[in-house]
């Protein structure tokens, strides 16, 4: 090996041990967090931990900036000296162990914590969808997980069947809603990457946005604009514009619809999704192909 080789064999495995993954969720969790714990202090005149979590969120995205700027750089100069094989990094898989924790726990037949919350999942639910909760002599919740849950409202999407889209979203408790505010920023990432031809980057999201938001303000007519002009801007790492954080099932909710639309644009079956899929090598995205 010559030290041309030994030098790209030791930034790749720099590269490779940053935890970008693992920040990424640890980034997400928080704003969740923030959401819920947002929405809960409206009935209470205690600010709680609201300004100090939104201190942590912030510190997370300079963290993940910094790490995604890092593994460019760092790809970029191997393309830079003739090591292209290398410059491509490997997915970084810590965070799916981190995601499926949760959800372990429940395929093994314990049953979920009470929630305690009283029913706003079901209303918030019924406001974005327009379609009501189930009749209070049906059960309230099922139990499956936020993966398969992913799935069904995909399913809904494609077949543009907003009734069965909100006897899906009904048919689960709010942690499991909740969920897909965790799970489906990657699958949104790995998907609008796919449909692009290259990874996401700020120049994309006028077409993200013509791509998607038809589709997703015709399923969820009660969802603000402003919730889904977010979600595509984290995907292509463009700042989201302050304001007023929105209702924490508003994000998970939207989030999981925008999922399902990018499948249908990209011809996949939902049935067929797996929030754990490696993501795909692409180009840089300076180097990216705009076709």
């Amino acid at each position: 090996m010559s030290q041309l080789q030994e030098l790209g064999a030791q930034l790749r495995a720099t590269a490779d041990e940053l935890p970008t993954g693992l920040v990424t969720v640890a980034l997400e969790r928080l704003r969740s967090a923030a959401e819920l714990l947002n929405w809960v202090r409206q009935t209470s005149v205690d600010p709680l931990g609201v300004p100090q979590l939104g201190n942590a969120v912030e510190h997370a995205e300079h963290a993940a900036a910094a790490l995604r700027t890092a593994q460019d750089a760092i790809a970029a100069y191997l393309a830079m000296l003739g090591l292209a094989a290398d410059a491509a990094a490997p997915p970084d898989s810590d965070w799916r162990a981190t995601l499926d924790g949760g959800d372990a726990a429940r395929r093994d037949g314990s049953a979920p914590p009470p929630e305690g919350l009283g029913p706003w999942w079901h209303e918030r639910v019924a406001q974005l969808t327009g379609e009501a909760p189930p009749p209070a002599e049906q059960p309230e919740t099922e139990k499956v997980d936020t993966t398969e849950l992913l799935r069904r409202v995909a399913a809904g999407v494609r077949s543009g069947d907003r009734a069965r889209l909100g006897r899906d979203l009904h048919a689960v408790n709010a942690s499991t809603g909740l969920g897909l505010s965790a799970v489906t920023p990657p699958v949104l990432h790995r998907l609008a990457g796919d449909l692009l031809g290259h990874e996401p980057r700020p120049e994309d999201l006028d077409r993200l946005r013509g791509a998607a938001s038809g589709r997703v303000k015709s399923l969820l007519p009660g969802t603000p604009p402003a919730v889904l002009d977010t979600l595509l801007a984290r995907i292509c790492r463009v700042p989201a514009q302050a304001g007023e954080p929105p209702h924490p099932a508003d994000s998970a909710v939207t989030s999981s619809v925008l999922t399902g639309v990018l499948l249908a644009r990209l011809g996949r079956d939902p049935g067929a999704l797996n929030p754990s899929a490696p993501e795909p090598p692409r180009p840089p995205a300076a180097d990216a192909d705009d076709a």
